[in-house]
C-alpha cells in the first residue's frame, strides 16, 4: 500500500507561502536540489493541487530544452515526463493531460483507492490546500519539511484542518551549509 508524503519548503514560523502565495523567501541551492533529487527518484507518483500543478506544467515539460538549462533542471523535467501525476482539482479536464489523473479535490475514495493501489510514495509537492485537505481526512502518512530560517509573521501555514492530534514522529534530520533544516517525520495514528 502506498502512502501519501508531504514534501514541502516552510517558513520557521510554520507558514508554506506568504499571504499572496510569495515563495520568493525559499532558499534552493545546488546541495538541496541534490538531495531533492535523491529523494524524488524514489517514487514515480506526484500529487498536486490546481495551482501547483499548473505552475510545475507551465515550467517542467519544457525545462530541460531551454538554453542553459541546469543541472536540476535536467534532472527534475526527465522525472517530471515520467512520473505519474494526480491533481487534485474540480476544474481541470483530464482528456487535456499527459500521464496525468484528475481526481475531484473532496473525492477522499479515490485518494484511498490511489494509496491502495500504489507501491511505494506518492509525493504531495507543495500544494498547501491541497495538504489542508488532506490533512483533515488524516490521509497524509509522512511529511519531508525543508525549514527556511525565515521569518514571515503572516502567511499560508502548512498544517491546517488537522482533524485529529497528532503525535510525529522524528524519522530523519538533515542540515544543509545554508541553514535550512530537512525533517522527516512520520505521522503516528
Amino acid at each position: 500500500m502506498g502512502k501519501i508524503v508531504l514534501f514541502m519548503h516552510v517558513s520557521l514560523d510554520g507558514f508554506a507561502a506568504g499571504i499572496d502565495g510569495q515563495m520568493d523567501w525559499i532558499h534552493v541551492d545546488q546541495e538541496i536540489f541534490d538531495f531533492g533529487a535523491e529523494r524524488i527518484a524514489k517514487t514515480n507518483v506526484a500529487l498536486y493541487g490546481r495551482v501547483t500543478f499548473e505552475m510545475m506544467e507551465s515550467y517542467w515539460p519544457t525545462a530541460a530544452d531551454k538554453p542553459g538549462a541546469s543541472k536540476h533542471d535536467k534532472e527534475h523535467a526527465a522525472w517530471y515526463k515520467v512520473a505519474h501525476k494526480v491533481v487534485l482539482s474540480n476544474t481541470l479536464d483530464e482528456a487535456k493531460l499527459s500521464n496525468t489523473t484528475v481526481v475531484a479535490g473532496d473525492d477522499i475514495n479515490s485518494l484511498d483507492k490511489l494509496k491502495a493501489e500504489t507501491t511505494g510514495e506518492i509525493l504531495l509537492f507543495g500544494s498547501p490546500k491541497a495538504a489542508h485537505s488532506l490533512l483533515k481526512e488524516n490521509l497524509i502518512d509522512e511529511c519531508w519539511l525543508f525549514v527556511n530560517p525565515v521569518l514571515l509573521g503572516a502567511g499560508i501555514p502548512v498544517f491546517k484542518n488537522i482533524r485529529d492530534k497528532n503525535l510525529l514522529k522524528l524519522l530523519n534530520t538533515h542540515v544543509f551549509s545554508s541553514g535550512v533544516v530537512c525533517l522527516n517525520y512520520a505521522f503516528s495514528r
